[in-house]
């Protein structure tokens, strides 16, 4: 397993190589003016593009332009962020918490609601209980996270004013900006609980569930028909009937064994949708205005902050290629059966 982990570290470069440089391949369709803002870490350099240009030599080939970013990238310089008004590093280090904290709280709610009704679906198959467990599925899926995420926003915000959107609010910002207050973690639902500010738990809380559930009502309806399928294809098998004919009881048999070996797909799947919400939730972030990298991603994009654009995509490749890497090393703890060959 070892040598199997080696070798996709090994491939992780390679990855993140080609996404950077498509990316900035197709910058090049920019003008040399509007690239120079990728060099710029002052504002007060604006004024001086034509030297910024010639400095770094913004009218050399790709391959020229690309290495010497690719240098500075290295070095963990990314660039100044126009849309962020600070340093690309800096930047994502500021965003990036939040969305981790979101990530972390959705995908709780989607494993365990996505596996326990996925389960009840297949073991009541064709029951009351299996319909609906599909119903709410298929519904869930086909629905539009914006359009969810609105209704959500006008019913719970607007109509009856329970979670309001952003991060927090402004009691709760000048609260965290105190000498007083210690970011132990960076997250703000746990460094609230390690100062003793319950106030701040409660009021962080009440901002992230909206778009937790927003997220997780998606998520959710794919990881109950995953599961579904998955434990409705391990019943069928023969380890099954013959744990049955032992006398096993039902339970031990659904969530001992057939259970074990139907959760395999999930963690390939789990292990995908967090790392996808690592990379910014952008749609959600947006419409519930909450402070995440997604919403970052989105300010760059829109003002063609392409320091931003490319920091960002380059955060996303990383996540991405770990993220299918933990899910295959995960497979070995679940099941001792599979081995990850060299």
């Amino acid at each position: 397993m070892l040598r199997y982990i080696t070798r996709r570290l090994l491939l992780l470069p390679l990855v993140v190589l080609g996404v950077t440089f498509l990316l900035f391949f197709l910058t090049q369709r920019l003008s040399p003016e509007m690239r120079a803002s990728l060099y710029i870490k002052d504002p007060r350099q604006m004024g001086s593009l034509e030297e910024v240009i010639e400095k770094y030599g913004l009218r050399d080939n790709v391959f020229k332009q690309y290495g010497r970013w690719l240098g500075s990238a290295l070095s963990g310089d990314l660039g100044y962020s126009q849309s962020a008004n600070m340093p690309v590093a800096q930047a994502i280090k500021e965003y990036m918490p939040a969305t981790v904290q979101l990530a972390l709280v959705t995908i709780i709610l989607v494993v365990l609601s996505g596996v326990w009704f996925g389960t009840l679906s297949a073991v009541k198959k064709d029951k009351w209980q299996d319909v609906l467990a599909r119903l709410i599925s298929v519904g869930g899926f086909s629905l539009p996270i914006f359009v969810l995420g609105l209704l959500l926003l006008m019913i719970f915000y607007g109509k009856l004013g329970w979670f309001p959107p952003g991060g927090y609010s402004i009691g709760t910002d000048a609260i965290i900006h105190l000498p007083t207050f210690h970011h132990y973690t960076g997250f703000l639902l746990i460094d609230s609980l390690l100062n003793g500010n319950v106030g701040v738990f409660w009021d962080v809380l009440k901002h992230l569930i909206l778009p937790a559930v927003t997220l997780c009502i998606g998520s959710f309806a794919l990881m109950v028909r995953v599961m579904r399928s998955s434990m409705l294809e391990e019943l069928n098998k023969d380890y099954v009937r013959t744990s049955r004919a032992k006398g096993l009881p039902e339970r031990t048999v659904i969530y001992r064994h057939a259970g074990k070996n139907a959760i395999i797909p999930v963690i390939t799947l789990a292990g995908i949708q967090f790392i996808r919400l690592l990379g910014g939730t952008v749609i959600v972030e947006t419409i519930f205005d909450y402070p995440g990298i997604g919403r970052f991603g989105v300010m760059a994009a829109q003002q063609l902050d392409i320091a931003g654009i490319m920091g960002f995509s380059l955060m996303v490749a990383v996540l991405f290629v770990l993220g299918n890497l933990l899910s295959d090393v995960l497979y070995t703890a679940v099941d001792p059966r599979i081995r990850l060959h060299d």
